[in-house]
């Protein structure tokens, strides 16, 4: 096989980030040198969106939402069959410790038919959010996006605040956040 056939590997050599970002791990930005290496387009969403935008406590995988069109998903496959991806079994997310799963097979009909992909390739956590009707399209959250320097060579689009903390809703509950309109409160002034 060609060598330009192959995708990109996952490396971990270190990588000098931009000013005001150096709190982030260095897994993730191995994890974005790698999507952006294999030219998926993608929003980001999730702690590592929250780390970007200033949030210096926040910790956890690289959640991302991939553009919907075909060839962008096929290259997203290729990446994470070439990485080894597995399903990540957490204590946090399914109650039980223990190894991940074996490696995946992943096609396009693969990665769109989960809400969530909750994947490791070897040392690095990756979330690839699914097309769900809870969550914004990646259209609306690319309008709403903002484009952020995170080393010199790894630009990336992260979410807005108001949509990461959707996605970190719908994690945490299981649906997506309601906003409830009642008129109790005013009809009780109007009474008085």
């Amino acid at each position: 096989m060609l060598l330009r056939n192959r995708p990109p590997r996952l490396d971990s050599r270190p990588a000098v980030t931009s000013e005001g970002l150096e709190h982030l791990p260095a897994n993730a930005v191995s994890v974005l040198r790698w999507l952006n290496a294999n030219r998926v387009d993608y929003v980001l969403v999730g702690a590592v969106a929250r780390a970007i935008r200033g949030e210096t406590g926040a910790s956890g995988p690289v959640a991302i939402v991939p553009a919907p069109y075909g060839r962008n998903l096929d290259r997203l496959a290729r990446a994470l069959v070439s990485a080894h991806a597995r399903e990540r079994y957490d204590v946090e997310m399914w109650g039980t410790g223990g190894s991940d799963g074996p490696p995946i097979k992943f096609d396009t009909e693969r990665l769109v038919r989960s809400d969530r992909w909750a994947l490791r390739c070897g040392e690095h956590e990756l979330d690839v959010e699914g097309r769900s009707p809870e969550t914004p399209r990646f259209q609306e959250l690319l309008y709403e996006s903002s484009r952020f320097q995170v080393t010199s060579e790894v630009t990336v689009e992260v979410a807005a605040p108001e949509d990461i903390e959707h996605y970190d809703h719908v994690h945490r509950t299981g649906s997506a956040p309601q906003m409830k309109v009642t008129r109790a409160a005013r009809d009780r002034d109007q009474s008085a």
